[in-house]
């Protein structure tokens, strides 16, 4: 068993996703051998750059099983999941057939497998609408959408097949993951996006009309709500870490991944208009309900345990990243509809 992601072999579901694109990056980069498994449902193949990548959906347990079987794998990174709120409200079996029902099968198998190491990517969602602004991982789980509700059923399957198999896992708790690659390789291409961000860099691209504001009328400097933005390097970084913990013989442990504090949705606008020197018009609404006022991870446990240091808390920088990368991809689909 290799004690280090160097002679690791890793198995990244949603690979072919933002944020799991990243992580295979981060480790092959590493030196980790990574195997990409991911339906292509909102991923791409060209976002796994070289990486093998096997299609397929964690449903099909046959073909699940022959993976893990087969593979030899030290760890997985799961990151196969659907991820948007509203659609979770309109969509709940889906949710629930997608996060918790094909995370219980893959935990399972596994076990079954002697994969030994699950790094599990989860979300503030669990959190539901917590009373505290800076939620530490102690706080009450009380998910108010399918989508955290059906996150939360995969960390406790996660916690409860652990226990009975010996295994040992990481379940990564993301506040708001925004920005891409430093090298404007990989980012976010993910389909009807609604992250601030990217919407407020497409904006600025042309590719919305225009943006809006739900809500400036919370108990904030500004009226609008405040959230914790990470950087999906820093990200990333962190699921290396959590790895290299659980290889290195590490207990199981559950982090947020945050920066500890956060920005107004004015503040975000303003610095998408700022760096991309893009004037878009912004309106302002009612509040959507369910958003609380503020939202920051405490993240104490991430730094004490695994050592996690924020490289790139700025958020010019993550903006900077953000608006790059939507060029870039424009330019991509751009070469791809012209003709020869």
């Amino acid at each position: 068993m290799p004690s280090d992601l160097h002679s690791a072999k890793v198995l990244v579901t949603g690979g072919a996703g933002y944020v799991g694109s990243h992580i295979t990056l981060a480790l092959r980069e590493a030196g980790a051998e990574v195997v990409v498994f991911d339906n292509l449902s909102t991923g791409h193949p060209w976002a796994v750059l070289d990486a093998p990548l096997v299609v397929g959906d964690l449903a099909d347990e046959t073909m699940l099983e022959e993976l893990l079987s087969e593979g030899r794998f030290d760890a997985v990174v799961h990151c196969a999941a659907n991820i948007w709120v509203g659609e979770s409200l309109r969509e709940p079996a889906r949710y629930y057939r997608n996060n918790a029902a094909n995370a219980f099968r893959l935990f399972e198998f596994c076990a079954r497998h002697g994969v030994r190491h699950i790094v599990q990517s989860s979300t503030a969602a669990v959190y539901g609408q917590p009373e505290l602004a800076v939620i530490p991982e102690t706080a009450p789980l009380q998910p108010i959408n399918p989508y955290g509700a059906s996150k939360l059923m995969a960390e406790r399957a996660l916690m409860d097949i652990a226990a009975a198999h010996d295994l040992a896992y990481a379940i990564l708790r993301y506040f708001n993951v925004a920005g891409a690659d430093h090298r404007g390789r990989i980012g976010e291409a993910t389909p009807d996006n609604s992250h601030l961000i990217k919407v407020a860099c497409e904006t600025a691209l042309g590719l919305r009309p225009g943006m809006r504001i739900n809500g400036t009328d919370y108990p904030t400097p500004d009226g609008t709500c405040i959230r914790d933005y990470i950087h999906v390097v820093d990200l990333a970084a962190a699921h290396l870490l959590a790895l290299r913990h659980l290889l290195g013989g590490g207990a199981s442990l559950v982090a947020n991944c945050g920066y500890g504090h956060g920005y107004s949705v004015r503040e975000v606008l303003d610095t998408v208009r700022s760096v991309t020197g893009v004037p878009f018009p912004v309106t302002e609404g009612p509040r959507r309900p369910g958003d609380p006022p503020i939202l920051v991870a405490a993240n104490e446990r991430i730094r004490d345990l695994l050592g996690w240091q924020a490289r790139h808390d700025d958020l010019r920088e993550i903006v900077a990243t953000a608006w790059a990368w939507e060029r870039e991809l424009q330019r991509r689909q751009a070469r791809l509809h012209c003709p020869a």
